[in-house]
C-alpha cells in the first residue's frame, strides 16, 4: 500500500532530523581530529521508535537484565531526549544503576531528573534515590563525612519537599542515622582535643554536638564532656551549666554522675548561668 504525499512528507522530515544530529555529531568528532570510524558508528542513531524502545527496557527490567535495560534506557534518552518516555527512562537509569551499585551514575541521573522535572511526582523518588546512594558510601566515623552530609542533606529535602511520600517515613530514619554518624565524628576529634588539652578545641567540637545533633545518641556525653573541658579551663559558669542541662534531660545517665561528682571536687553543684549559651540552645530548662 502506497503512502499519501503527506505522510510520505512527515516520514521524509523526520528521517532528515534525525541525519542531521548524526551528521552534526560526526563532523564535531572529524573536526576535533579524534574521530574514527568506529567512533562514527557508534554516532548511528536508532530509528526504532521511542515507544518500542522503552518496552524493550521495561522488558529487560522485568527479565533481570539490570544492566542491559540501563543501557536500552540510556540509548532512549540519548536518542529521543526530549519525549516523554526520555523522562521515563531516565528515572529508570536512576533506580537501576542505584540497584547495580553504581552510586555515582545513579546519583548524576536522578539529580538530573530533579533538574528537568522538578514537579514530577517521580521526583520525591529521585531525590531519595541521591539520598539513599550517598547514605550506602557512608564510610567509618574515623574518615571524612562528607557523604554523609551529602546523605543527610537529600534525606531532609525529601521530608522538607514532599512530606506526604512515601519515602518520608525511612528518610527520617536516615536523618537520625546520619546525624548520630554527624555527631559521632564531631565527639571523636572532640576527645582528640581533649587529651591533648587542647580545651578550646575541644568544646568547639563538643558544642556542635550539643547544638546541632541534640536528638542523638552523643549528646550525654557532649555535656559532660563540655563540663569537663570547661572546668579544666577555670571557666566555672559554664561547667556548671553543662551539668544543669545534662542533670536535667538526663538524670539517670552515668556521663550526668560523673559531671556531678567532677564538679564536687571543687565544691560546686550544676547550676544554670541563664547567660550560657546551652541555656538558649536547650531552652526551658528546668533546675535541679
Amino acid at each position: 500500500m502506497l503512502r499519501s504525499d503527506a505522510a510520505g512528507n512527515a516520514l521524509g522530515a523526520g528521517r532528515l532530523k534525525r541525519m542531521i544530529r548524526y551528521t552534526s555529531l560526526a563532523v564535531a568528532l572529524v573536526v576535533a581530529g579524534c574521530a574514527t570510524k568506529d567512533d562514527v558508528d557508534d554516532l548511528a542513531l536508532d530509528e526504532t521508535p521511542a515507544e518500542v524502545m522503552f518496552n524493550e527496557a521495561l522488558a529487560l527490567r522485568a527479565a533481570g537484565d539490570v544492566e542491559d535495560a540501563a543501557n536500552k534506557f540510556s540509548e532512549l534518552d540519548r536518542v529521543y531526549p526530549y519525549s516523554e518516555f526520555a523522562r521515563k527512562s531516565l528515572i529508570n537509569i536512576a533506580y537501576l544503576n542505584f540497584k547495580m551499585g553504581n552510586h555515582s551514575e545513579a546519583i548524576a541521573a536522578a539529580e538530573r531528573f530533579t533538574t528537568l522535572y522538578p514537579g514530577n511526582e517521580d521526583s520525591a523518588y529521585a531525590l531519595f534515590i541521591i539520598g539513599e546512594s550517598y547514605f550506602r558510601q557512608i564510610p567509618d566515623v574515623g574518615r571524612d563525612q562528607a557523604v554523609t552530609g551529602k546523605a543527610l542533606q537529600a534525606m531532609r529535602e525529601v521530608i522538607q519537599r514532599y512530606p506526604d511520600s512515601e519515602y518520608t517515613k525511612q528518610a527520617r530514619q536516615r536523618v537520625r542515622a546520619t546525624e548520630d554518624q554527624l555527631a559521632g565524628k564531631e565527639m571523636e576529634v572532640g576527645r582528640y582535643y581533649l587529651t591533648r588539652r587542647n580545651y578550646l578545641a575541644s568544646i568547639n567540637r563538643f558544642k556542635v554536638v550539643v547544638t546541632n545533633y541534640q536528638t542523638t545518641r552523643h549528646v550525654e556525653e557532649a555535656l559532660y564532656r563540655l563540663t569537663e573541658s570547661y572546668y579544666a579551663l577555670g571557666v566555672v559558669n559554664e561547667a556548671q551549666t553543662a551539668a544543669a542541662v545534662l542533670g536535667h534531660n538526663f538524670p539517670q545517665s552515668e556521663w550526668y554522675q560523673d559531671a556531678y561528682s567532677l564538679l564536687q571536687k571543687g565544691g560546686l553543684e550544676p547550676q544554670e548561668s541563664k547567660g550560657s549559651w546551652l541555656s538558649r540552645a536547650f531552652g526551658n530548662m528546668k533546675l535541679l
